[in-house]
């Protein structure tokens, strides 16, 4: 089945997005410093419950365990050369939950290297993600996600290894944390607005924010984003609130409730496709779409 691009859909209505991989995978076992991308290979059917459950609550759209699957981001592991592998087994399995009528996102988060520290050159930081996208490709996915960067040079490179080496669509999404003046930067000083030029720039189809943010303060984020994205749909994976550390142990206060509450708002200030981050959970998702029903 030949599904149609996400960027057309959501121009037509919201679309709802999966939920946290990272938090979810922490519940299921995986322990501090153990590779999550492994698990594709090691633990597939852990990884495809995940998966399945985001389709279960409502998702349009599923994720792939592939955030950290970048071949230097692998090195890390002793993994780099298995690179392709995990990438299309990560797809693999979230089109299986996706089936034929949802659409899977492959991840790519940041490589874990600094162009600004001289850790890499930019030609070794585009062919990692290169690696990394032509495996998400065979496995199935859709479109690729970029995100979580701090970094416009690195968000960059990753957009054009996916749009010169994939069919894929492409989005990018950067993390921005509220400054003590009330601003919103990335950790290298990035504004809103110009990570969504430097992103569009690089040939982003969909552009937006992820982590580091609830509802609450994405719906200001969003508003910035909507002011220079022009026709790009915008895509938004809020975390379920600030983490707040409990015992040692760290807790998203956010309920479904709450962040169904702000699905409205959200969407009035721009957002098209809306899902979550850290600490969201299929439940989460299953009230935002519900929410996102009555829009």
């Amino acid at each position: 089945m030949s599904r149609k691009k996400i960027s057309e859909i959501a121009k037509t209505r919201i679309l709802i997005s999966d939920g946290a991989w990272g938090t979810y995978l922490q519940r299921k076992g995986l322990e501090p410093g153990e590779c999550p991308e492994k698990w594709n290979l090691d633990k597939p059917d852990e990884v495809l419950d995940i998966a399945q459950s985001y389709a279960n609550a409502g998702a349009d759209m599923i994720g792939a365990n592939s955030f950290g699957g970048s071949k230097l981001k692998l090195e890390h592991f002793g993994l780099s050369e298995q690179c392709f592998e995990i990438n299309k087994a990560a797809a693999e399995i979230s089109r299986k939950a996706a089936g034929e009528d949802k659409w899977v996102l492959g991840s790519l988060g940041p490589c874990g290297k600094m162009l600004l520290m001289g850790d890499v050159t930019e030609q070794q930081m585009y062919d990692s993600f290169a690696e990394q996208v032509k495996g998400l490709e065979a496995g199935g996915a859709d479109a690729i996600c970029v995100e979580t960067m701090s970094d416009v040079q690195e968000a960059s490179l990753a957009v054009k290894a996916a749009k010169d080496h994939t069919n894929c669509e492409v989005i990018c999404t950067l993390t921005y944390e509220r400054t003590t003046g009330g601003e919103y930067r990335t950790m290298m000083g990035i504004d809103p607005e110009a990570g969504t030029k430097a992103a569009i720039e690089a040939g982003a189809d969909i552009v937006g924010t992820n982590c580091g943010n609830g509802f609450e303060r994405m719906i200001d984020i969003v508003k910035q984003i909507k002011a220079v994205c022009g026709d790009k749909p915008i895509l938004i994976h809020a975390n379920a609130g600030l983490p707040e550390n409990v015992d040692g142990v760290d807790v998203f206060p956010d309920t479904p409730e709450f962040m169904a509450s702000l699905v409205k708002d959200i969407a009035q200030a721009g957002a098209n496709v809306v899902g979550g981050c850290c600490g969201t959970t299929p439940e989460h998702i299953n009230a935002i779409a519900q929410a996102a029903k009555d829009i």
